[in-house]
């Protein structure tokens, strides 16, 4: 072999090399999937169905810096508690710097909304960046949830949708709980009245966005990343999407659906059941956001002043039982000891005793399975008497 021929041959062999090591470490990288929707699934790029199971990380909806904790806050989670999936409420003002105490437009708070989807996606696990607080159309000042987005919201939209446009790692969530509208207005907008989720706050009229026009932004932006839409009654309720209204996403990824699960509709848990049974039979669906006081024979959320009854319906145990047996998506809320109700009792990560330690079981699949209640004996009739 001439000098120049293995000169070749060994330079063929380091290609082939770096060649094969780019191969390992492409299929060896954590980041994960693309997700789609198909009909009521959720796929990954595998076409594997995929359920997500997670937890809310909440504080960079009211403070700039996540109160110095969503970083350890999402690696606890992710680590520790093996979450599949992050939301991540997040504040309009904020990402544009408009809150009163920013002085730098913007750049820490969009920098450190970066390195929460990094971290996520480093880990491979998917992250929904939610809009969560608005402001009625007027920047820096009302900054809070409210009824429905307004046109800083579709600021917000077509500012964030090209950052992270088509990132695997990262869903969309376009409004958190629209509420005190008709579902005309939630699917084209108009104008409203807001009905403030604070004590003391004066109503103001504004001019809604509606969902339609939030998920046409991002699609324009070039984002087909999948979508998150909450309908109704602080997203409650699906009849109105399942009425006609549902969004249409002819260019994008899809639309997931969203269900917020409280003990604060008067509906016993067979209501809810029965309701998400339809929902899920023709919509892809998760329910992102649940919680309460998830313990044996606890009706209420804490701080209810009712002590704990013997003949208690478990409410919401039973809606974590049946999310885990029907393989629903969720995302429990919150993964804070103070935003309540809460999943942690303090910033070592305690689970609490009556919500966290059931929503972990959820997450490893051990939960117990739901027993529907008897249903009630037929009362034997008189003798010589028939039913009407």
């Amino acid at each position: 072999m001439t000098r120049l021929m293995m000169v070749l041959t060994l330079m063929g062999a380091a290609l082939a090399a770096v060649v094969m090591e780019g191969v390992v470490r492409a299929e060896s990288s954590p980041m994960p999937l693309p997700l789609k929707v198909a009909g009521t699934q959720i796929l990954n790029g595998k076409n594997e169905p995929v359920t997500l199971r997670g937890v809310n990380c909440a504080s960079m909806e009211w403070a700039n810096d996540g109160q110095g904790h969503i970083l350890q806050s999402v690696k606890v989670a992710i680590g520790d508690w093996h979450v599949n999936h992050i939301r991540l409420p997040l504040a309009q003002d904020r990402w544009f710097g408009k809150a009163p105490e920013q002085k730098d437009e913007g750049k820490a708070y969009r920098a450190l909304v970066k390195e929460v989807v990094d971290l996520c996606a480093s880990k491979g696990v998917y992250i929904i960046l939610d809009l969560h607080w608005s402001d009625v159309g007027e920047w820096g000042q009302n900054i809070g949830q409210h009824s429905m987005p307004d046109e800083n919201s579709l600021a917000f939209w077509k500012d964030i949708a090209p950052v992270y446009a088509n990132h695997p790692a990262v869903i969309y969530d376009l409004y958190n709980e629209p509420h005190d509208v008709t579902w005309d207005i939630w699917l084209n907008g108009g104008t409203v009245t807001d009905r403030p989720n604070r004590r003391g706050t004066t109503p103001k009229t504004f001019r809604a966005v509606g969902m339609q026009k939030l998920l046409d932004a991002v699609r324009a932006a070039g984002a087909k990343n999948v979508i998150v839409a909450g309908g109704l009654n602080w997203a409650y309720d699906f009849d109105g999407i399942l009425d006609g209204r549902q969004l249409k996403d002819p260019t994008g990824n899809g639309v997931i659906y969203a269900n917020h699960a409280y003990n604060n509709k008067g509906h016993p848990v067979e209501v809810w059941i029965a309701r998400m049974e339809k929902a899920t039979a023709t919509l892809p669906v998760i329910v992102s956001e649940f919680g309460g006081s998830g313990g044996p024979n606890r009706r209420m959320g804490r701080g209810g002043g009712a002590p704990a009854k013997p003949t208690g319906d478990d409410w919401l145990l039973h809606v974590m039982q049946v999310i885990q047996d029907r393989k629903w998506s969720w995302t429990a809320w919150d993964f804070h000891p103070q935003a309540g109700p809460t999943l942690i009792s303090d910033w070592n990560y305690t689970p609490t005793p009556d919500f966290g330690v059931f929503v972990k079981q959820m997450i490893a699949g051990t939960l117990p399975r739901y027993t529907p209640p008897a249903a009630p004996a037929t009362p034997a009739q008189p003798a010589g008497q028939t039913k009407p």
